[in-house]
């Protein structure tokens, strides 16, 4: 159930420590320094809902943000799969897309964290697994497509070669108020 917005190869930023942010889509990255001690589980979600609040007004509010080892956000995106036209423009995808161009290292999260509102789906998780996200942080389970332990658990999968930490259900209530606002806003 995510969609999002990021930042893609053509729009990276010249340089680590500059932000880029695009219609509707966010990719942040501080001044290295910035952070002095790595943000609690907590404060990596409420930059995520910070995140899901951009998304464009057609698309689930799903944020993620990516954290670097010492707490630096590298960049946060919000669902923009209607806003894109893009099946695979989840919040998640577009955030690690966009963090990946910041490390300048190829595609190796390494030791970073990825925090997000809702339960990653089994695209993201894997997206997340093939990064190499050292920890995931979440908010709200989601039972019907949650792929960290709700409906599948592709992130602990032992055939895999990575497995990262994982901790959920971080602000819960405070993210699934989003979605809960969101659906009851597309009904009739």
């Amino acid at each position: 159930m995510s969609s999002h917005n990021a930042s893609t190869g053509a729009d990276r930023p010249s340089r680590p420590g500059s932000a880029v942010s695009l219609s509707g889509a966010v990719a942040a990255a501080l001044p290295p320094g910035a952070a002095s001690a790595p943000p609690s589980d907590e404060a990596m979600i409420r930059a995520a809902i910070e995140a899901a609040q951009t998304a464009d007004p057609r698309d689930v509010p799903v944020g993620a943000v990516v954290f670097d080892s010492s707490g630096r956000e590298l960049a946060r995106a919000a669902n923009a799969r209607e806003a894109l036209g893009d099946p695979t423009a989840h919040a998640e995808v577009l955030a690690l897309r966009a963090a990946a161009q910041v490390m300048g290292d190829g595609w190796r999260l390494e030791n970073a964290t990825l925090a997000v509102t809702l339960e990653p789906c089994t695209m993201c998780a894997g997206a997340l697994v093939l990064s190499r996200v050292g920890k995931l942080v979440f908010g709200a389970w989601e039972p019907k497509t949650g792929a960290v332990g709700s409906l599948w658990d592709v992130v602990r999968d032992r055939r895999l070669n990575h497995r990262p930490q994982v901790r959920g259900g971080v602000l819960e209530a405070e993210c699934a108020a989003l979605l809960d606002n969101f659906f009851r806003s597309q009904r009739p």
